[in-house]
């Protein structure tokens, strides 16, 4: 079944059930422009035979990103790079998606320490982020218009489609939760009011590229967090978003103060490895109120697996990141039936268990240990962008060192370019 098409509502037709999920890549220039490393990186991909690929986040602000290294699309002038970006997906056999965010408080200190926020609540990981300042009606106002214009590039630009992140605790999540959205204008309070820059950028966003242009939105199932986003509230929010006509929901959670998509398999409950994707259980509700078809990431490592969720209708699309890392060309291999179980060990990728694990409750090991595992896939992604093979020997201390030191100098590159 991963290998049957999929056609969404605005008349898109995906050729196969596999998409990539985002990823963020860390490999733009000084002005925040792609590279010819994202064209390697992405036919690399495109060739391996998934149906669709989402690049990782494009900024729609440069004052505030995920990470110096971000694409950012602030005018025109990224319409040529990302045009050649997209040709070199296609030349690969694969469509391309443009991930547009911004990060909100999750902005680090490296790019800007005192970034925007629905609240000025700090990050419990607060070494790292600066405390953020209240959004004003302005910013709300302009953090729209980015949006829509944003995507308005893309098409032109010859992208296939764009996604809305409103996961993940960057901006659009951040509104949506009562635990970062303490506001008591009508951006905060009921979920209603939290939950309307996402459906205000969403209605803008489809504005901008028309009905034919497929939009989709990625939206935590909950932020696994005490006072977050919860689960009944994701179930009315996408009935929402059902009403306003997106074509793609991906069902992911978390916050980076609990990232759920980073946890070992170690660390994962026997029910939800039974399942294989963390996020299953919570796409079958979701499925119930959704009118739009489903791509729940995360956790996939069978074909066995991916099949059984496809069967069992929890969803209509397999979102898989980190595999692609390692395993560039699997989707192939899956289809060809070389293989059936992705080779991604994510245990060994810790400082350690216990106190020194990922679930420590020490929340400056917890983000050493997220750190550490985004850092060698960061190291794999680089790789790939090179025009070189993965590296899976990489040891975890090496792969944290690797980050930090990366981190530091794109953003001091870019502080003085």
């Amino acid at each position: 079944m991963i290998e049957t098409p999929l056609t969404l509502p605005c008349g898109h037709t995906l050729a196969n059930r596999i998409g990539k999920a985002a990823m963020t890549e860390g490999l733009a220039d000084a002005q925040d422009r792609p590279t010819v490393a994202h064209q390697r990186l992405y036919r690399t991909w495109a060739e391996g035979g998934a149906a669709l690929l989402l690049t990782g986040n494009i900024m729609i602000d440069r004052r505030y990103l995920e990470r110096a290294g971000n694409v950012v699309a602030e005018d025109a002038a990224i319409v040529a790079p990302m045009r050649q970006w997209a040709d070199a997906t296609h030349a690969g056999g694969s469509t391309l998606w443009a991930q547009i965010s911004h990060p909100g408080r999750q902005c680090p200190r490296l790019v800007n320490r005192t970034p925007m926020a629905p609240s000025a609540v700090q990050l419990e990981i607060a070494g790292n982020f600066g405390r953020p300042r209240e959004a004003t009606e302005a910013d709300i106002q302009d953090v729209i218009r980015r949006f829509a214009a944003t995507a308005g590039w893309m098409k032109a630009a010859g992208l296939d489609g764009v996604q809305v992140h409103a996961a993940h605790g960057y901006l659009l999540s951040q509104f949506l939760s009562p635990r970062t959205n303490q506001r008591t204008d009508g951006w905060g309070g009921s979920l209603e009011n939290r939950a309307r820059l996402l459906m205000e950028v969403v209605a803008a966003v489809r504005t901008a590229v028309g009905p034919s242009y497929p939009v989709a939105v990625k939206l935590n199932s909950s932020d696994f967090v005490k006072g977050g986003f919860t689960l009944g509230e994701c179930l009315q929010v996408v009935q929402w978003l059902g009403e306003a006509g997106i074509d793609l929901l991906e069902v992911s959670g978390g916050t980076y103060e609990q990232l759920e998509f980073f946890k070992p398999q170690a660390e994962i409950r026997d029910s939800t490895r039974v399942r294989e994707a963390m996020f299953l259980q919570y796409a079958a509700a979701i499925k119930g109120v959704a009118r739009m078809p489903i791509m729940v990431t995360g956790g996939f490592r069978t074909r066995a697996g991916m099949e059984a969720a496809l069967t069992s209708g929890d969803t209509d699309l397999i979102g898989l990141a980190r595999p692609f890392c390692v395993q560039p060309d699997f989707p192939k291999q899956l289809f060809a039936g070389t293989v059936d179980r992705l080779a991604v060990d994510e245990d060994r990728l810790v400082l350690g268990t216990g106190f020194w694990g990922p679930n420590s409750r020490s929340p400056t090991l917890r983000a050493l240990n997220n750190q550490v595992q985004a850092g060698w896939y960061y190291h794999q992604i680089e790789r790939l962008g090179a025009g070189l093979a993965p590296e899976p020997a990489c040891t975890p201390l090496r792969a944290l060192m690797a980050h930090f030191s990366a981190d530091f100098f794109r953003a001091m590159r870019r502080k003085f370019a």
